[in-house]
């Protein structure tokens, strides 16, 4: 069947979010900017900890993937769509929209359960201090962290499989931002029950179950900060609080996309969500878990003095 598909549609057309030009050139300098940032961003953060020793620890170690992940996810999307706001066809051939659905769907699933290790990292470090380096060891962030790429690269690969085994009868104009599952999968000319009951168990494995993870462990954060009478307790609830609020709106706009497939939300809704997928959250979260922690800011301010540094030598 993936044999015909190929036969049948060798190239699928992204009707994108507009076809007015103007609001074309402009969302093409917008999220240029916001790309380039996201990028920079979240290089500059992996450059930071591998650099400064005094990072090397197990959250770092965790945010240095979550980094890598955030540029990946935005790279897998946001080029081709900054392509098509410019290009007068906004074609894509099969093999690149079933690579881009691939990488999509797992580096998105690998955030997810990231987010939870992150979340655990944080627990053990805030409610049990004392053993956390002996708990925290590198052979243990080494299995979380590989758990982490390996479930979602492995359900990645199983979905992008039953979902490109579906006939597309010819149907190419997928009418998203990019070859996102849903919209795929909306292509197919027969039934597709068993898809929809697919992408809903692994949205209970992949979403919820690190959902309900991360919640635990921040509930037994906060509560653990609130006992603690100081400056410094209420600055770690803040942290926290920021913390929790951007993982709860990221699970949270998952969820409601692909707990139900049936009653998924409206084709513009879900095109704004995978932009904030792509977009916002890699651009978002480096600020969020690392420029407002002194360390990070202390090793930065390390090393643009080491780079002026060495500018001032080559200039003399």
């Amino acid at each position: 069947m993936g044999a015909d598909n190929q036969t049948l549609v060798r190239e699928f057309i992204l009707l994108g979010l507009s076809s007015d030009w103007d609001t074309r050139v402009a969302l093409f300098v917008l999220f240029l900017v916001m790309y380039l940032v996201t990028v920079l961003g979240n290089f500059l953060i992996v450059l930071v900890i591998r650099l400064d020793s005094r990072l090397h620890t197990p959250m770092y170690f965790f945010l240095t993937n979550l980094s890598l992940v955030d540029a990946s996810y935005a790279t897998s999307i946001v080029p081709q769509m900054l392509v098509h706001f410019l290009a007068e066809h906004k074609g894509i051939p099969y093999v690149s929209c079933a690579a881009q659905l691939f990488f999509s769907l797992g580096l998105g699933g690998i955030e997810f359960v990231l987010l939870a290790v992150m979340a655990y990292d944080r627990y053990v470090a805030v409610c049990d201090p004392l053993r956390y380096l002996v708990i925290m060891h590198g052979g243990l962030c080494a299995r979380l962290a590989i758990t982490s790429w390996v479930s979602g690269s492995v359900n990645s690969l199983m979905q992008t499989t039953i979902t490109l085994q579906l006939p597309m009868c010819m149907n190419k104009y997928i009418d998203h931002i990019s070859c996102e599952l849903l919209a795929v999968v909306r292509l197919a000319c027969v039934d597709t029950s068993s898809n929809e009951i697919a992408i809903m168990v692994s949205s209970i494995v992949l979403l919820m179950t690190p959902f309900c993870l991360v919640l635990l462990s921040y509930i037994q954060i906060i509560s653990t900060i609130l006992k603690i009478q100081s400056t410094e307790g209420r600055k770690a609830f803040h942290t926290c609080a920021s913390h929790l609020a951007v993982v709860v709106l990221c699970y949270g706009m998952a969820i409601f996309t692909y707990i139900q497939p049936r009653s998924s939300p409206s084709v513009l809704q879900e095109k704004l969500i995978s932009l904030f997928y792509a977009i916002l959250t890699p651009m978002l979260n480096p600020m969020v878990y690392s420029l407002r922690n002194k360390e990070v800011k202390g090793a930065f301010q390390k090393l643009l003095g080491q780079l002026s540094g060495l500018t001032s030598k080559l200039a003399t």
